[in-house]
């Protein structure tokens, strides 16, 4: 990756690479933060500090797209850190990462304490020396850390997903290989917050081209900032997740993009009905439906989408595909053995782009890992927990998940996580968070707690301090007794039918 992204510097330094906040930034401006940033990395910090913190969050910058460049030019490894996220979850992260060092375009008050607790030093990018534009490939091996995502843990504990230089390069070389009609000319979205897996996708593969990047203001709706920004910058190449039309659906009969060439999909199931109207909207663009975990590096499998021939799906989920080069799917039953064709079981998935297991969680890596012998050679696979089925022409079905792992806008959430800090807080003896549609079609995370004796606002607050405002729960309802099903689990269907009465 690096290598293209040095050639196209040196090849187009007056193009524009981004457009933030409708401020343009030529590939010159970008080569020169990278080298200021890797100037400082490399006199300043000692080799041994192998990982950097950057600070990501909705105010996306230059500074900071050049300081993950930057680091990884240095031969270091990043970790994007959202200081809107509770003070309690980001020292969580620091510490499983070890983090020293934390780059960041401006000082917040968040920060500072941070830094504090943890003897952390925070550079400000904007006052660091200017100095020769140094963008000369490092001496690093494939197998070092290019960056660390920390996902929800069951546990109440963030997971630390470790992906490698190997990892990210297979993506994008596999990425390339789906021979897309992309170049210098074509105009990126980027929507998505950093610490969200799908944002490396918009900030890797316009840069090994040329093209330039539009981020979405952060000012505003930022559903409503995403069709504006489409609309008014002719933007040809969109990665975004279902939710995103949704809700912009009053407006879609309203809503023509002629010049979108590719709309990517991924993060949630897309549904036919959305495929088709969003089709609609864009009528001589391609719809490709993406799959793939954290764990194997932004997706990993697709599926092209196409209004004028009959596609597949499952409960009317569009197929997510086939496997991408480099990634090898298979569907297994309780027993881990393949399943045949047609038949339900848990999607693993194996190939370069899959991590190596997570970060100081052993095990996690033995839960979720395993070993099988395919044709005569014995394979790492990583279990999903997505339930798939593959249908007699090879193309995959997602078909739901096993434990109670949800996505909301991207976001991958583990309900557990919400129940733990939960439980902390109320010590309730039975409690429970549910996912559920409501009428606009997206997932909803509704908590029921049996005899609370803590008000819903104090709840609700107190998990303000605790995990992400995306996690946060819409409604909390406190139960006289839960109801059971025969096997005594907690009947959660009987919990959705009182989200519905309400």
């Amino acid at each position: 990756m690096l290598e293209k992204i040095s050639e196209i510097l040196f090849k187009y330094p007056n193009r524009n690479a981004f457009c933030i906040n409708r401020e343009y930034y030529t590939y010159y401006t970008f080569a020169k933060i990278i080298s200021k940033v890797r100037n400082f990395i490399d006199t300043n910090i000692d080799i041994s500090e192998k990982l950097i913190g950057i600070i990501a969050n909705h105010e996306q910058d230059i500074e900071t797209y050049s300081a993950i460049y930057g680091t990884l030019y240095s031969g270091r490894g990043y970790v994007p850190i959202n200081p809107c996220n509770p003070l309690e979850r980001n020292i969580e992260i620091l510490k499983q990462t070890g983090i020293k060092t934390i780059l960041c375009r401006k000082k917040y008050e968040k920060l500072n304490e941070l830094a504090y607790k943890l003897k952390i030093k925070l550079i400000e990018i904007s006052i660091l020396p200017e100095t020769q534009i140094n963008i000369e490939l490092p001496s690093v091996n494939e197998n070092e850390i290019a960056y660390i995502l920390f996902t929800s843990g069951s546990t109440g504990l963030p997971k630390g997903v470790p992906i490698t230089r190997k990892n990210l390069n297979s993506f994008i070389h596999a990425f390339f290989n789906l021979k897309y009609d992309v170049n210098e000319n074509d105009r990126f979205l980027q929507m998505f917050e950093l610490t969200f897996d799908f944002s490396v996708v918009c900030y890797t593969i316009p840069l090994c081209i040329g093209a330039c990047i539009y981020t979405v203001p952060t000012e505003g709706i930022k559903f409503t900032n995403v069709y504006t920004t489409l609309e008014e910058n002719e933007i040809t190449f969109a990665c975004m997740v279902p939710t995103v039309i949704n809700y912009l659906n009053p407006y879609l009969e309203e809503i023509k993009l002629d010049k979108l060439k590719y709309s990517l999909f991924c993060g949630e199931v897309l549904h036919e009905d959305t495929a088709r109207k969003w089709s609609a909207c864009t009528p001589n663009g391609k719809i490709i439906n993406a799959y793939g975990p954290t764990e194997a590096t932004v997706f990993c499998m697709t599926y092209l989408w196409d209004s004028k021939f009959s596609n597949k799906s499952f409960n009317d989920g569009v197929s997510i595909g086939r496997p991408m080069e480099n990634v090898e799917a298979i569907v297994v039953n309780e027993k881990l053995k393949e399943t045949t064709n047609g038949k339900k079981g848990e999607l693993c998935l194996s190939g370069t782009q899959l991590t190596q297991g997570y970060l100081n969680d052993k095990g996690k890596i033995e839960e979720a890992f395993f070993n099988l012998s395919l044709n005569g050679e014995m394979k790492r696979f990583y279990r999903t927990g997505d339930l798939a089925l593959i249908d007699e022409d090879g193309d995959f079905m997602f078909a739901g998940r096993i434990d109670d792992q949800i996505k909301i806008e991207g976001f991958r959430i583990e309900l557990g996580e919400i129940e733990h800090h939960t439980r902390e807080f109320t010590k309730a003896a039975n409690l429970k968070a549910v996912s559920a549609k409501d009428e606009r079609g997206l997932n909803k995370i509704h908590l029921f707690i049996e005899n609370n004796n803590k008000s819903s606002e104090d709840v609700s607050s107190y998990l303000k301090t605790k995990i992400p405002a995306y996690m946060l729960p819409s409604t909390i309802t406190n139960l006289q007794s839960f109801p059971f099903n025969g096997n005594g689990k907690v009947d959660k269907k009987k919990l959705i039918t009182l989200i519905k009465n309400d």
